[in-house]
């Protein structure tokens, strides 16, 4: 779990491999029910339609998903059962990063609409991430700073935090 640009994707595929676990995107699985793209979902029907379909996706996986790796779309966080369903049979990790790592991986990236229409890119991000910050943090097991970090180091520290913590075998 984190917000946009903190490395979701990328670490859920790392860790999917290293841990030889099967791998749940929750956006390309949005993708699939809807049969569009999220940017047309949302041009289309809003953001409240595309929550919906998040939110039943999430239901879904994490209720049948075992072993699994749950990459996890940055606005799942706004609804509370979304995270009580995340964490009924799992740990959240929350990938975090510098708001200057933020900008300069999000910058460009004609996949990700607009989450607040009529601000600069830069206030947009800073406000949506502002008032996710305290939903992230009271969600989260687990905390990683991914603004100096390999993918692949990032991955590791994951691996041996879970494994410390039992969370995984």
């Amino acid at each position: 779990m984190g917000y946009r640009g903190t490395g979701k994707s990328v670490l859920g595929k790392i860790l999917s491999r290293k841990l030889k676990r099967s791998l749940y995107r929750i956006d390309d699985l949005i993708v699939a029910s809807a049969g569009q793209p999220i940017s047309e979902i949302v041009a289309q029907e809003g953001w409240p339609a595309f929550r919906k379909i998040e939110s039943r996706i999430v239901k879904e996986i994490s209720e049948s998903a075992e072993n699994s790796i749950i990459d996890c779309g940055g606005g799942v966080v706004l609804d509370p059962e979304n995270v009580k369903n995340l964490k009924r049979h799992g740990k959240v990790v929350l990938l975090t990063a510098s708001f200057s790592v933020i900008l300069k991986r999000l910058r460009g990236d004609p996949k990700r609409p607009a989450l607040k229409p009529g601000l600069t890119f830069e206030e947009e991000q800073k406000q949506i991430l502002a008032e996710r910050e305290e939903k992230y943090q009271m969600a989260s097991d687990m905390v990683l700073d991914t603004t100096r970090k390999s993918p692949s180091a990032a991955a590791d520290e994951i691996i041996a935090v879970c494994k410390n913590n039992f969370w995984i075998k």
